[in-house]
């Protein structure tokens, strides 16, 4: 769900995807949001989020446009009051930027709807190559959402498959979404790399881990296969299970 109130604080907007970590320095005006395991994408502090945001542009042209005013001599001595307003009323008019909630509780039936709505959020927001990354992900947990759903309660996969579905994939997804489109596709956050390219490394290892977590489930289906062969090969062997043949009386 999107609305269009700003976060109480840019550090906080964020939070952190546990197992999926980045090396690199941070560049300066930014922090680690985190959650207890892990950090996700270096976040800016709000006065380089505001020097990016789409207010500050819109008010950042108006003012260009006064102090055009004043060499064309338009305005002369009140020329730096001219600016600021203009700049004041570009900031004010312009919308502020949307923030994302893309979480959602862990219900099986309700992953499919939280998954669709991810990647409707996301739809010309992102890069192609991040919306094909995510695409990937999410068809692996379709894949596999139902045979998730018979695993026991304490399963590692099923744990994977449920904090990537619900937590790990959304957070980052917000974490990139809450940026100002400027700053997420231009300024170094980590080393050389801007936000989207940060991003796209964090959905390559969820996407590898749900490809392993896949083939964790469907070898456990086949071992339970085997064994189920083996049992009844042990209990009532081959000579049993063939059908009686029939006689014949003369």
């Amino acid at each position: 769900m999107a609305t269009t109130d700003p976060p109480e604080d840019a550090d906080s907007a964020v939070g952190g995807v546990g197992p999926v970590t980045g090396g690199g320095g941070v560049g300066p005006g930014t922090s680690i949001a985190t959650t207890g395991s892990g950090s996700i994408i270096h976040v800016p502090r709000r006065t380089t989020l505001y020097l990016f945001s789409t207010k500050n542009l819109v008010g950042s042209a108006l003012g260009l446009v006064g102090l055009g005013l004043f060499f064309t001599g338009v305005v002369t001595t009140l020329w730096p009051v001219v600016v600021v307003g203009l700049y004041l009323v570009g900031a004010l008019i312009t919308p502020g930027s949307q923030t994302y909630d893309l979480h959602s509780g862990w219900n099986p039936g309700d992953v499919r709807k939280a998954l669709a709505t991810q990647m409707k959020t996301i739809n010309n927001r992102v890069p192609n190559d991040v919306v094909a990354k995510v695409s990937s992900i999410q068809d692996t947990i379709l894949d596999v959402l139902p045979r998730v759903e018979r695993l026991p309660a304490g399963s590692e996969d099923l744990y994977i498959v449920q904090r990537t579905a619900l937590e790990y994939l959304p957070t980052a997804l917000e974490a990139y979404l809450n940026l100002p489109k400027a700053y997420a596709t231009l300024k170094p956050v980590e080393g050389t790399k801007t936000a989207s390219q940060v991003l796209l490394d964090q959905l390559t290892l969820l996407d590898e881990k749900m490809h392993e977590v896949s083939d964790d489930i469907a070898k456990n289906d086949s071992d339970k296969l085997l064994a189920n062969g083996r049992f009844l090969a042990e209990k009532f062997g081959r000579s049993e299970l063939q059908a009686p043949a029939s006689t014949t009386t003369g």
